[in-house]
């Protein structure tokens, strides 16, 4: 049984349901022979942090990727049911995979910045729009690193390599390179765990200024993460969503027994 979370009181049961930003039916993905993710349905509504939890090989990062069609670069990739950005199934044969991208921007484990100065990493994405305008790219360069809470931080090194900073730096530095095209979804695939205390205390930050404008889906083994950041919390074991609600309901009084065996450190 798979517990869904209860998005309205009963006092509000008359109202209409706002209609989820990201929504999976029945969603089924195997490498070859090899079942990933095993009939996985949720609705992800708009600017919440929703947070993916559970043991590694659990189907989490592989989920995270069909959401912008990453997998689609993996060989023998089967994938089966629906995926729905604003509610158009993006395995359809109409679906432009470039624009779908910029519309879900993505954030890796590790910081990857182009071995460009900053001013560039931000730049590049727009330039392959076709902006050339060098007073327009300044403004988005300026606005994306403002906020990625890294702009007073560089401001004075915009022309210097993107690969001078810190690691924490580098990975705000991602985070603005991803907001810089204005994407409505931001997926994070364990953005804070080759960073330190502090770094990661300053993501975190940032990733709970981002959910004003963005919907922001993370994928992390730091359950104390989950709890500090995600408005809700999806558990996986196994391919399978076990249990998925408010983020407090998750930790504190979750529905199934494994997903209590799970947070209270019993497995994984």
């Amino acid at each position: 049984m798979i517990s869904m979370p209860l998005l309205l009181s009963s006092s509000a049961s008359s109202l209409p349901l706002p209609r989820p930003i990201i929504e999976t039916r029945n969603l089924q993905l195997c490498y070859g022979t090899t079942p990933a993710i095993r009939g996985v349905s949720l609705s992800i509504q708009e600017k919440v942090v929703t947070a993916f939890i559970g043991p590694s090989g659990c189907g989490k990062s592989t989920l995270l990727r069909c959401f912008n069609r990453m997998n689609d670069l993996i060989d023998n990739v089967q994938i089966e049911g629906e995926c729905l950005i604003g509610g158009e199934n993006i395995y359809s044969r109409e679906i432009d995979v470039i624009e779908l991208r910029k519309r879900v921007g993505m954030v890796f484990q590790r910081s990857n910045p182009f071995p460009k100065s900053i001013f560039e990493n931000i730049a590049y994405g727009c330039r392959l729009q076709g902006l050339k305008d060098r007073g327009d790219l300044y403004g988005i360069v300026e606005r994306s690193l403002r906020g990625a809470a890294l702009w007073d931080e560089v401001k004075d090194r915009l022309h210097e390599s993107a690969l001078s900073l810190s690691g924490g730096q580098q990975q705000r530095l991602c985070i603005a390179r991803a907001i810089a095209i204005k994407p409505e979804i931001i997926l994070m695939d364990e953005p804070a765990s080759a960073l330190d205390p502090i770094a990661t205390a300053r993501v975190e930050e940032l990733i709970l200024e981002l959910k004003r404008d963005y919907t922001i889906v993370i994928v992390t083994h730091n359950m104390q993460q989950a709890t500090r950041i995600s408005d809700y919390t999806a558990f996986f074991y196994l391919g399978e969503l076990v249990e998925y609600n408010e983020t407090n309901r998750i930790f504190t009084n979750p529905e199934i027994k494994r997903t209590e065996d799970y947070v209270t450190g019993r497995f994984g």
